[in-house]
């Protein structure tokens, strides 16, 4: 099996879950309790929040362990928007932002929030001018996602940051869910207030994940309950969890510059080039773990399925999205042209993965093009 869908989901690192099982047995009680073992647990909680601060180049900062990223993103855009009111009541958001995201709209417009969106270019990059002709005073949130989960795009994330400095008191949420341990988080002071993780796309755990800030900046919960974690998010913390996220946050800094992930999309783009009906998409400085790109006048799930029959494993645009029918917001935005909207695959790397998968991927692909070129 060759499995390049990991923007989708990874494969659990050994060295994570046997910190997860260990942290399971010997630290089960709940964190709250006022026993020896509830303190206990406390305490690793503590050690994982601090690690998870500092891995994301915000120590001394205020973590908040979440059921993944998409519950991290709810609770910065939500409980950051609610918790500064004061500050005004426009947010914006990039176009092309993850569901998680972008499918808060609706809910933040219905409690009076008026929600603005920030233009990208064909590359799927923001537009900073359009940033900046839309920033005023009373913008309170501004949510740029670091890297695109469909076509990997990089955001300027400093660059904005500048912009939303000099011109608000704004607070700067990014999801990074895609970034973390892939490429460097600028997390400067120009950089984002607050970042979304989530473990299991860098080899950790599924449902767990975190909302990591420079300090609490006004933030309201959005579960309420019992007051865990500092009364931000309620309900008995899952102490293995979070010491399991640690651990794959801490390791995928650790081996970040030990991955080819680079090297194989070159090879992958120079390869592509020689199909006339095969468009890459987005620029040569995208991340360097996703590769996303379109074959003219076919659909995505031809290939993908196609490309399953041999054990191969991509996706298409986003496996977010991938069952439903709607065009993918992120490609429209871009103006990706029709004809080549509908055949997106998507190929992400890991550090499961191989060079020699790289190889048998090129091979296998080539006699996929040549089938449907005979059709």
């Amino acid at each position: 099996m060759i499995y390049f869908d990991n923007s989708a989901t990874t494969m659990p690192d050994d060295r994570v879950l046997d910190t997860f099982i260990k942290s399971s047995k010997a630290f089960f009680a709940n964190p709250s309790s006022l026993h020896r073992l509830g303190i206990e647990a406390d305490r690793l909680l503590g050690r994982a929040s601090e690690q998870v601060a500092e891995l994301a180049g915000m120590p001394g900062g205020k973590v908040v362990f979440t059921s993944g990223g998409t519950e991290a993103d709810n609770l910065a855009l939500f409980g950051l928007a609610r918790g500064n009111r004061n500050h005004g009541r426009k947010i914006l958001i990039s176009e092309i932002e993850h569901p998680a995201v972008l499918h808060s709209i609706p809910q933040l417009e219905a409690e009076g929030f008026e929600v603005g969106m920030i233009r990208v270019d064909r590359n799927g990059v923001i537009d900073l001018s359009d940033l900046d002709r839309k920033l005023t005073p009373d913008t309170s949130v501004v949510s740029i996602m670091h890297v695109n989960n469909e076509t990997g795009a990089i955001q300027p994330l400093e660059e904005a940051g500048r912009l939303i400095r000099a011109k608000t008191r704004a607070v700067y949420h990014s999801d990074a869910v895609q970034s973390f341990g892939k490429i460097t988080i600028p997390v400067s002071e120009a950089g984002p207030d607050a970042i979304s993780v989530s473990a299991h796309k860098i080899h950790g755990i599924e449902g767990s994940g975190a909302l990591i800030l420079k300090k609490r900046h006004g933030l309201e919960p959005i579960l309420f309950g019992g007051g865990q974690q500092g009364g931000l998010r309620s309900g008995t913390v899952p102490v293995a969890h979070a010491a399991a996220l640690a651990k794959a946050m801490r390791l995928a800094v650790e081996e970040l510059d030990q991955t080819p992930y680079a090297e194989w999309r070159s090879e992958l783009i120079r390869y592509f080039g020689n199909f006339g009906k095969v468009k890459v998409l987005g620029s040569e400085n995208n991340a360097p773990h996703i590769l996303s790109v379109a074959i003219r006048g076919i659909k995505g799930e031809i290939a993908v399925n196609a490309l399953q029959e041999r054990d191969i494993y991509v996706s298409t645009s986003s496996a977010c999205s991938s069952r439903s029918r709607k065009e993918s917001h992120v490609l429209q935005a871009m103006g990706v042209p029709d004809d080549y909207r509908h055949g997106v695959i998507r190929i992400s790397f890991g550090r499961m993965n191989s060079a020699g998968e790289i190889a048998q991927f090129k091979e296998v692909f080539t006699s996929f093009m040549e089938t449907i070129e005979r059709v």
